[in-house]
């Protein structure tokens, strides 16, 4: 059986994602990236999305420019509904909707980002949407989900602690790796500019590393990090004794 509204009650579904990586910027923007629904994966209330139930969705927001807001903890924390940042990517692949989306550089948008940025793990990085249904089928048998949504119109989509289904978080974060001001820096500290930019490229070229492609040569990669490794003793040790003459 399958139904249809035209203006349904405003629902939230939460989902997961694995791990955050830190990423290379040289623009000091909050960046991060994460899917903020899976497809084909019952959520905690019995409901799966289907893919190309967003289509529409993004079909009308990038046409109007008017995107699905970006809350914290869908507008119940202190700051209201008030948004802690946009969504400058959004889009649908085989796993579910892929976000990127931009901090704003207020007080929350800065707390938001240290805490994705924590380390060993994340102090946040949860994402759950806001939507109201619009087309959707319903179970026959026990072994189907409840509804199947086909097609949704998304409202917001928010940074969340505690998402209900664990495969939709937070992926990727920005860092505001800035590779003059760490140059400049390291001049400051008494290397020389050629070593200065020698290390700038070096750290970089770890940073990076974390973004390689799973089929890349693991061989080769770790080959490399001894490299970069040893390459930054030797700089670190320059620095030292730079610092005690």
């Amino acid at each position: 059986m399958t139904k249809n509204s035209d203006g349904g009650a405003l629902e939230r579904r939460s989902y997961g994602l694995s791990e955050v990586k830190i990423d290379e910027s040289t623009d000091g923007e909050m960046m991060f990236s994460g899917y903020g629904a899976v497809f084909g994966n019952i959520d905690s209330h019995g409901d799966v999305i289907a893919k190309g139930a967003f289509a529409d969705t993004l079909k009308k927001a990038k046409s109007s420019g008017i995107w699905p807001a970006m809350l914290s903890q869908h507008g119940w924390s202190d700051g209201g509904d008030t948004p802690v940042g946009i969504y400058t990517e959004m889009r649908e692949d085989d796993t579910g909707l892929w976000i990127e989306g931009k901090l704003a550089p207020t007080e929350r948008g800065k707390e938001i980002y240290e805490l994705l940025k924590m380390s060993p793990r994340p102090a946040l990085n949860g994402l759950s949407i806001g939507f109201r249904a619009k087309d959707w089928s319903v179970r026959r048998v026990p072994e189907d989900p409840i509804r199947t949504l086909k097609a949704v119109e998304l409202l917001e989509v928010s940074l969340v602690t505690f998402p209900s289904n664990t495969r939709a978080r937070v992926t990727g974060v920005k860092s505001e790796f800035n590779p003059q001001e760490v140059e400049d820096r390291l001049r400051d500290a008494g290397l020389s500019r050629g070593d200065s930019v020698k290390a700038v490229a070096v750290l970089k070229s770890v940073l990076l590393r974390d973004e390689a492609e799973p089929e890349d040569n693991l061989r080769d990669e770790e080959d490399a990090a001894i490299k970069s490794v040893a390459e930054l003793k030797r700089l670190a040790e320059r620095i030292k004794a730079l610092a005690t003459h």
